[in-house]
């Protein structure tokens, strides 16, 4: 584990922060990053020490991420990064399909010029990540991209919903940004044309596909990662 944590950028936690919130938050960076791999084995010191904390709160910090099914203890073994099933995956993302259709019909239909000058941008970002290969930047773009879209919704209670699956979303859809990407910003275009021309049912359709074809394409690789083990 310390090799992973030596090559990943440092995330010393800031100190104004609430320093229970800022381990967990660190912590959670450093795994939808693949810094720590599902089924790692978790040292509190060795945390500790590359956060720049004490370890107390990283233990505080590791039994929060339990109850949140970021980590698994195990009686007299330790912390682990847990490892999501499919079916979790699939519970997961199903669920992100149908807030972000919806997300994507009320963008739509209160989108202004600005807003789609903005989502223009956004998307140039992820065809540049994309052809640059960074997968950090690529997710980083891919998660700006969804979020405007939902900003643009105007619905507090949706972007709270969505705010909850987020983080695992980004943890699920890291290992195949690269691999999806060229599709999935393809389908973004598109998406961005039907909000840019107020098409409530077009954006929504297209949407749905979206987020289904990203769950589909996990699932698929998901499928031969196991068939080659």
């Amino acid at each position: 584990m310390r090799e992973a944590l030596t090559a990943a950028a440092t995330r010393r936690v800031a100190r104004p922060a609430p320093l229970r919130q800022a381990v967990y938050d660190a912590l959670i960076e450093l795994i939808i990053s693949g810094s720590l791999t599902p089924g790692r084995h978790l040292v509190e010191a060795e945390l500790a020490e590359h956060l720049g904390v004490s370890r107390q709160p990283v233990r505080e910090a590791l039994q929060r991420l339990q109850t949140d099914g970021w980590v698994d203890l195990r009686p007299a073994q330790g912390a682990f990064v847990h490892a999501p099933t499919e079916e979790e995956a699939s519970q997961l993302l199903g669920v992100r399909s149908v807030l972000e259709t919806y997300s994507a019909r009320l963008a739509a239909e209160n989108t202004t010029p600005e807003d789609v000058e903005h989502l223009w941008t956004l998307q140039q970002e992820g065809v540049d990540a994309l052809a640059a290969g960074d997968v950090e930047r690529l997710v980083a773009a891919n998660t700006a991209l969804h979020s405007f879209i939902t900003s643009m919704a105007g619905n507090a209670v949706l972007a709270e919903l969505i705010s909850q699956v987020s983080r695992k979303v980004r943890w699920y859809y890291t290992p195949i940004a690269k691999p999806r990407g060229k599709d999935a910003w393809n389908e973004h275009a598109q998406l961005v044309k039907a909000i840019a021309k107020g098409d409530a049912d077009r954006a929504g359709e297209i949407m749905r596909k979206h987020t289904e074809r990203t769950g589909d394409y996990r699932k698929a690789v998901a499928a031969g990662a196991t068939a080659l083990s």
